[in-house]
């Protein structure tokens, strides 16, 4: 800090510089006689007595401006020491005890809808759309299963570790896409990483020739033998895991006694024991009355003659004797991710399917009259005291399934794109004449262009209509002052508050949805900091991605 004084030092000393000369030996020659004796007498002691009372308020301005330096600097070291902690203490919003008046999802007040008014009675979107989407809870665990993921035992350690082998066993289809397993050979937390286009596959009723049963065949062919069987299909996937047979049994049972596909697979076999039945199929029903419940086994497959002209009804999972290639299973069927899940869907519970109607709110208005795949998901995927946790809770299996929901999401988005070209206007992007001119004059060569539009979020389209926004923004505003990155520590309180509200020891490697949600409040209120706040002065323009 810069301080001024009324008594400069600096300028006393110019002063005495420049009275120095009047006793100078030039100026007394030109004195009278009567001025020499006056000079020799009475101006020394005249000019003694003000050099000593400079030189005492010089002593006294020079002790003042030590003491005020000091005060300053001391202050502002205070003030720095001050400031500098308040900015270093991160902004903690506390717990998450706010709970959805309508589905009591457990959420934090930050995550309200309309952030900036009152907090009396807040109401949130990212759960259930304020009421419109009104789905039953999941149901909690079998007891045995849920020991497993409770308790500390040597039992309960091998299935946390090898639960993506343990469900594999178990499951009706197959994966499609190819899991990176050389990720994870490094340090630092698992991370589950697909790569290229996922899809489930189910084959037929028994194995053809010599090969070995696998997934959906196991519980018909050969199961005098089948906790063998499981083991060894498993370990052709994974040779590192370390599977418990008694486990494997105790699951086995388990399953038979509450999951509605594996009685209906179970019933199949039995119907194969009893008689030659190489002409008939198990067809799973896609389409049934009644919504979310848990249907008998007749009520969810049928064992059919076999109809070489006929095709399946809707989006019925058809499933052959012997000699048929794999087929694939839509994401839009009731029983898609209970037949890859059994695990975190141990009863076969009905998931996704078409035409789940919206309810009714009052003062609501719906612009869609059904609920979509991700509103479905993002229903279930939160936390709520009186609904089982297993999709939260499964450790790697959960990381599994996020990443087949979300591909099954944008897979959906896809397809609706495909189909709805019309209705996209893309005659205004490609058409015949284009085609013409381009050179494309044979058929062959033309094919059917499908064009993505910018509101796909990750496409070209999209990518380009962001950086031409940035460069609109530059043309106008100029270039800008900050480049922000926003990064996240997975040490945060807020997410280890909620991990505490769900129990079971979890850490956030294992819960990168709430890692996801405290992000999103914090790169917020920075936004608001910046752009509301001021502390950076008046924002012009700004572009958040």
């Amino acid at each position: 800090m810069r301080v001024q004084h009324t008594l400069d030092p600096a300028a006393h000393q110019t002063k005495r510089k420049k009275e120095q000369p009047l006793n100078s030996r030039s100026t007394k020659r030109t004195r009278t006689a009567e001025g020499r004796r006056n000079a020799n007498t009475e101006a020394p002691k005249r000019l003694r007595k003000a050099n000593a009372e400079e030189d005492r308020e010089l002593k006294r301005a020079r002790s003042e401006t030590n003491k005020n330096n000091t005060r300053d600097n001391v202050g502002d070291n205070n003030r720095t020491r001050t400031s500098t902690s308040a900015n270093r203490k991160p902004w903690n919003f506390g717990r998450p005890t706010y709970k959805c008046q309508y589905c009591k999802a457990l959420l934090w007040c930050e995550e309200r809808l309309n952030s900036n008014k009152g907090t009396t009675t807040p109401s949130f979107g990212i759960c259930c759309k304020q009421g419109k989407i009104d789905l039953p809870p999941l149901r909690g665990p079998p007891p045995y299963l849920r020991n497993l993921l409770r308790s500390e035992g040597q039992d309960s350690v091998n299935f946390k570790e090898n639960i993506r082998s343990y469900n594999s066993m178990f499951s009706f289809t197959s994966i499609g896409g190819a899991v990176d397993k050389e990720i994870n050979t490094r340090k630092g937390p698992y991370v589950f990483r697909l790569h290229g286009q996922n899809y489930h596959h189910i084959g037929t009723l028994l194995p053809q020739g010599t090969d070995k049963p696998r997934f959906a065949q196991l519980y018909i062919y050969n199961t005098e033998n089948e906790v063998e069987n499981k083991i060894s299909a498993s370990r052709r996937n994974d040779n590192k895991s370390t599977v418990d047979p008694n486990i494997v049994k105790e699951l086995k049972i388990m399953l038979d006694d509450n999951n509605i596909l594996a009685k209906t697979f179970r019933m199949a076999r039995d119907r194969f024991q009893e008689g030659d039945y190489h002409d008939y199929t198990l067809r799973i029903l896609g389409k049934r009355n009644g919504t979310h419940n848990l249907p008998s086994a007749s009520e969810v497959a049928a064992l059919v003659v076999r109809d070489p002209t006929g095709e399946s009804e809707g989006r019925d999972i058809v499933v052959e004797y012997k000699n048929m290639e794999p087929q694939r299973i839509s994401e839009i069927h009731p029983k898609f991710m209970s037949m890859q899940y059994p695990l975190l869907f141990p009863y076969g519970e009905d998931g996704f399917k078409l035409e789940i109607p919206y309810k009714k709110t009052k003062g609501g208005t719906n612009s869609r009259k059904y609920v979509m795949l991700l509103d479905y998901y993002a229903f279930y995927l939160q936390q709520r005291p009186d609904q089982g946790m297993l999709l939260l809770k499964s450790g790697h299996l959960s990381l599994q399934f996020w990443v087949d929901v979300y591909t099954c999401i944008e897979q959906n988005r896809l397809n609706w794109i495909r189909h709805n070209q019309g209705k996209l206007r893309t005659e205004l992007y490609s058409g015949l004449q284009d085609a013409i001119e381009r050179g494309d004059t044979r058929i062959e060569q033309v094919g059917k262009r499908i064009i993505v539009p910018s509101s796909f979020t990750g496409g070209r389209r999209n990518k380009a209509q962001y950086l031409q926004d940035a460069f609109a923004i530059c043309r106008w505003a100029g270039y800008p002052d900050l480049f922000i990155t926003f990064t996240c520590n997975a040490k945060w309180p807020e997410i280890q508050y909620m991990l505490d509200e769900a129990g079971g020891g979890q850490k956030p490697a294992d819960r990168p949805d709430i890692v996801d949600r405290v992000f999103m409040i914090k790169l917020k209120e920075l936004m608001r900091d910046i752009k509301e706040k001021k502390y950076f002065g008046e924002t012009v323009a700004s572009k958040s991605h």
